[in-house]
């Protein structure tokens, strides 16, 4: 197979263009052309507003090497990366193997071992996805939360209700990132996420996808039991205690509970299951209007082919510490993410079309021990709670928002100005701004400042924040040997809860690697 990288074209090209470019670069006829797939496409902005795709493809030919030798070094022999799932070991388990959560990691952990005849025990303390749904949406109705079933818990995990991104920084020479976009487009994902730079699914298409993967692992020999969580282990009898009263032994355990399963930590840690504090980044979403973010990006109003703009931003302040844009969600809503009586989260979220009036990210400041005062395994969590306490407190249990202009005053605001909120679940005025330690929040206002001389009116006076943005991820880690075990040889500890995951792609990928290991 050859390969034809920074191929470029006007984003409004047709796919004859695309072919007619193919077969120029290569310097073939359209007989010879006997299949192309497109690898990578990326949009190339720096002309704007002459906005163009650049492509990576793979060609099949006839007569491979004359093609390449007639191409002047245009075209490269590549071979096609496929995934491929590890031989077994000796070793037989005596029970089938228990997955704890049913996110990305859980889901694809599970997955792998029911396709290689495991026929694993999903427990999932949430509800099923369609249940979960619309149990969430009630919440953002009435703001009456269910702690077991929210934005953070059920299948699907965290990432159902987001936008769906699946781009990750994460090296793969394995073909395993290849294998989970696949396995998405397999259950219902749109083909594109296999070459876009930036692929994404949509919350509304995920909750599909979600679905049909649950019935393909119990197609497969699998089994879920939803509504029930792991409460308590039996370290030395490798038992499970689900719900405080159920006992189920296995020999291997695989806690893929996510980043929010503050209770699954508290009780790991008092059953002495080795693991630390991490850093994370805390701080809040912030809305501006989509049509500013195309015009600053795309460098005109039209939008094209292209759909609504994103962008990443990072700004390094005076104090040292660096502000990052995080979760960019085009066209998106913020959603009251909450997960705890009392406490308030927010996120952001994007349904596959992206035709919210408001894009919003997470603008966030990484946080350590030094912020939070002890080197206790839990003291990033209990920090995050503060944090969340009092969001909930300046809200009343709503989302509280705040103009930028008010957030750099710590002055409650009156009234919107050009920018009207597009928030799941209700929300008030409130000093967002109080949310925060002092230095964080001067961190805050300094990033979208920096960041207002990248992006023309980032830092507009009128722009929403609304908070607080806490779970961008895990504040712990658990220890994991080479054997992806724990300090206990029968618990697997998997994906971004444990500390080895960020984000969908990265977290499925982990659920892949344990599911090797076992």
């Amino acid at each position: 197979m050859l390969r034809i990288s920074q191929l470029k074209l006007p984003v409004e090209h047709t796919e004859a263009q695309l072919k007619k470019k193919l077969l120029k670069t290569a310097h073939i006829k359209e007989q010879d052309l006997k299949q192309f797939f497109i690898r990578k496409r990326s949009v190339d902005g720096r002309k704007k507003p002459e906005l163009y795709y650049v492509y990576t493809v793979d060609l099949i030919v006839a007569n491979e090497e004359h093609v390449k030798k007639i191409s002047k070094g245009k075209l490269q022999t590549v071979q096609e990366k496929n995934y491929h799932i590890p031989e077994h070991g000796a070793k037989k388990l005596r029970k089938r193997p228990v997955v704890i959560g049913s996110g990305p990691a859980g889901l694809f952990c599970a997955y792998l071992l029911a396709f290689e005849g495991y026929e694993p025990l999903v427990i999932e303390r949430g509800a099923p996805v369609r249940e979960r749904q619309k149990v969430v949406e009630q919440f953002w109705k009435d703001g009456i939360l269910n702690t077991a079933s929210n934005v953070q818990f059920g299948e699907g995990g965290a990432g159902t209700f987001s936008d769906g991104k699946l781009n990750t920084l994460v090296k793969d020479k394995f073909g395993r990132n290849r294998f989970v976009l696949e396995t998405f487009v397999k259950f219902g994902a749109p083909e594109e996420i296999l070459w876009e730079s930036k692929p994404h699914i949509g919350t509304d298409i995920l909750i599909e996808v979600v679905e049909r993967m649950r019935e393909e692992i119990i197609r497969l020999g699998g089994e879920f039991l939803f509504h029930s969580q792991v409460t308590d282990i039996l370290p030395k009898e490798n038992c499970l205690i689900v719900n405080g009263c159920h006992r189920i032994e296995t020999d291997a355990a695989v806690f893929a509970v996510g980043h929010s399963a503050r209770d699954t930590f508290q009780m790991l840690f008092d059953r002495n299951v080795a693991m630390k504090s991490k850093s994370f980044a805390i701080g809040v979403r912030a809305e501006h209007r989509q049509d500013m973010i195309d015009e600053a990006m795309y460098g005109r109003k039209e939008r094209g082919p292209l759909g609504a703009a994103a962008y990443k931003l990072t700004a390094q302040l005076e104090n040292g510490r660096g502000v990052y844009t995080f979760c960019m969600c085009p066209g998106g809503y913020v959603v009251n993410a909450s997960s705890e009586q009392g406490r308030l989260a927010v996120n952001g979220m994007s349904y596959h079309d992206r035709a919210g009036e408001n894009a919003n990210s997470a603008v966030i400041v990484t946080v350590t021990k030094d912020d939070y005062g002890s080197d206790h395994p839990l003291a990033g969590m209990e920090f995050q709670r503060r944090l969340e306490k009092k969001a909930w407190e300046e809200g009343g249990g709503n989302v509280p928002i705040q103009r930028f202009a008010d957030f750099c005053t710590g002055t409650i605001s009156v009234k919107t100005g050009n920018v009207t909120p597009n928030i799941k679940g209700k929300y008030v005025f409130g000093n967002v701004r109080n949310i925060f330690p002092p230095e964080l929040a001067e961190s805050i206002e300094s990033g979208i400042r920096a960041m207002g001389k990248k992006i023309k009116d980032f830092d507009h006076d009128d722009v929403i924040l609304s908070g607080v943005e806490s779970r961008t991820s895990s504040p712990v880690k658990i220890f994991r040997k080479e054997d992806f075990t724990s300090s206990f040889p029968w618990i697997y500890p998997c994906g971004e809860g444990a500390g080895y995951a960020g984000g969908i792609t990265s977290a499925a990928m982990d659920g892949m690697k344990v599911a090797e290991a076992l």
